[in-house]
């Protein structure tokens, strides 16, 4: 069991943690870190054709905001924000988090444990592909995330799962069609460009 107000690093990937220790340990510079079901998950830093598949996405997202300025308050990337997820014991950087209002209350480090995006987007790498395809999947249901788009460029295919009354209801696009969203009308990102963003693969 690690201490709560300890530095995790590399050596701590797959040892058991408490979110609530998790929360505000500090980790050392040059990987990146989840808690993925009481479980410490220790990855490296994206590989080029991840981060720039992730920044072309964002470029379209936040070129809808400046044309949009009421319709997204932020787009943050995985280092900027996190998912706090006490069902599961679990907190998530999602590749890409759409906030489309401003949090409530309290601005300090605990407003992560309520502000909760509508719109989240996972990139796949062939680590993460279990994580994002079936654990993801479950614990964004539960935090009340209305979709969760799962880009995968080695199968040219976005996953868009929306929320529907029980469970989400899914979609998957191919390089010929576009993601759309009701949360936000008139955006609109060509599935193919995106793909090839990420040079079709890792």
């Amino acid at each position: 069991m690690i201490l709560a107000k300890t530095t995790i690093g590399p050596r701590h990937h797959g040892r058991k943690m408490s979110l609530k220790a998790f929360e505000f340990a500090r980790g050392e510079e040059g990987h990146l870190y989840e808690l993925a079901r009481g479980y410490v998950v220790v990855s490296e830093v994206p590989n080029y054709p991840h981060a720039a598949l992730v920044a072309f996405i964002r470029n379209h997202l936040v070129r809808h905001q400046l044309d949009n300025p009421a319709a997204i308050h932020l787009v943050l990337e995985g280092g900027s924000s996190k998912l706090v997820i006490p069902d599961w014991e679990s907190e998530r950087h999602p590749d890409l988090a759409v906030y489309l209002t401003a949090p409530k209350g309290r601005k300090d480090r605990t407003l992560w444990r309520t502000w909760v995006p509508e719109l989240v987007v996972e990139v796949v790498s062939e680590g993460s592909r279990d994580r994002d395809y079936t654990q993801k999947r479950d614990e964004f249901w539960t935090l009340g995330i209305k979709e969760y788009w799962i880009v995968d460029a080695k199968l040219q295919q976005v996953l868009v799962l929306r929320r529907g009354r029980s469970q989400w209801t899914e979609k998957t696009l191919g390089p010929a069609d576009a993601c759309e969203t009701k949360l936000l009308p008139g955006f609109k990102l060509p599935c193919r460009a995106v793909f090839d963003a990420g040079g079709n693969g890792e």
